[in-house]
């Protein structure tokens, strides 16, 4: 690897620039701006650390759990690959822009390779209105005392998507409290018919400008009712009537929920990548 300027950490002192870069490109970097605006650059806190290569309006990266390069150059994102390298790998996958993703990830592979998956082209999607299509007003809020009822379909979602049961390396717990923490803020909705989840979605990130969709989930048998699309249209106008943008990102080989979001509304901005990791 080539020897280049560093990327260093960044603080307190270049958040007003972290601020910028954020404002510039909220949807892309919602997942990142939520940690930051509530709780500054503190590591402790935002779980990770900013990176830059010359000031977060130049380059930008934070690692974390996530590995999310936000700006930069091709030099600068060689540069985080460089800084990644040299620690013990604590991400569990690299995601953001595809641009910046991809080659960063070209940079790793050699350290850290094989991923478990590449998913190259993600395009992500926000929702600035009202939606083209009837929410579904059985779609609700879950309350903390059904938490057991919606955890079984938290997990079935992750599995899913992600290829790997969350209950595997503690039995759940650290998974169950996260799915608990987005029950208790307002953030985990649901449509229960008979005491059982059929539709299922969260926010999960919540920046200032942008609310992020996750785990949107239907269960098996329902599938094809047009329940993904009203559900999700609920969620999206919880986000927009609180003055934020909707925004989720989907993989370019769904089709039915590509197509569900369409009759939603939603619009692509950009694309990401995701590479998942053992």
């Amino acid at each position: 690897m080539l020897k280049l300027l560093g990327a260093r950490p960044l603080g307190d002192r270049d958040l007003p620039e972290i601020l910028a870069v954020f404002g510039g490109d909220p949807v892309a970097s919602c997942m990142v701006a939520a940690r930051v605006e509530e709780h500054g650059t503190d590591p402790r806190k935002i779980h990770g650390e900013l990176w830059s290569r010359g000031g977060a309006t130049q380059s930008l990266c934070f690692s974390g759990a996530n590995l999310v390069p936000l700006r930069g150059s091709a030099e600068d994102v060689r540069a985080f690959a460089d800084r990644a390298a040299r620690a013990p790998r604590t991400c569990s996958s690299l995601v953001g822009r595809a641009e910046l993703t991809l080659p960063l990830w070209a940079h790793l592979e050699f350290h850290w390779g094989p991923a478990r998956e590449v998913r190259a082209e993600q395009p992500l999607l926000a929702l600035t209105g009202a939606a083209r299509c009837l929410a579904d007003s059985r779609v609700r809020r879950v309350r903390l005392e059904e938490l057991d009822s919606y955890l079984p379909a938290a997990v079935a979602m992750f599995t899913e998507e992600v290829g790997v049961d969350p209950r595997a390396h503690d039995g759940g717990r650290a998974y169950r409290r996260r799915v608990e923490s987005l029950v208790r803020a307002g953030r985990a909705f649901a449509r229960f018919e008979d005491g059982e989840v059929v539709f299922k979605a969260e926010i999960g990130s919540m920046s200032r400008a942008v609310g992020q969709i996750q785990g949107v989930w239907v269960v098996p048998e329902r599938r094809g009712e047009g329940l993904g699309s009203a559900g999700t249209a609920t969620v999206a106008r919880a986000i927009v009537d609180s003055g934020r943008a909707a925004s989720l990102y989907v993989n370019s080989f769904n089709t039915p929920a590509r197509a569900a979001y369409a009759r939603i509304g939603f619009e692509q901005v950009a694309t990401f990548a995701t590479i998942l990791l053992d």
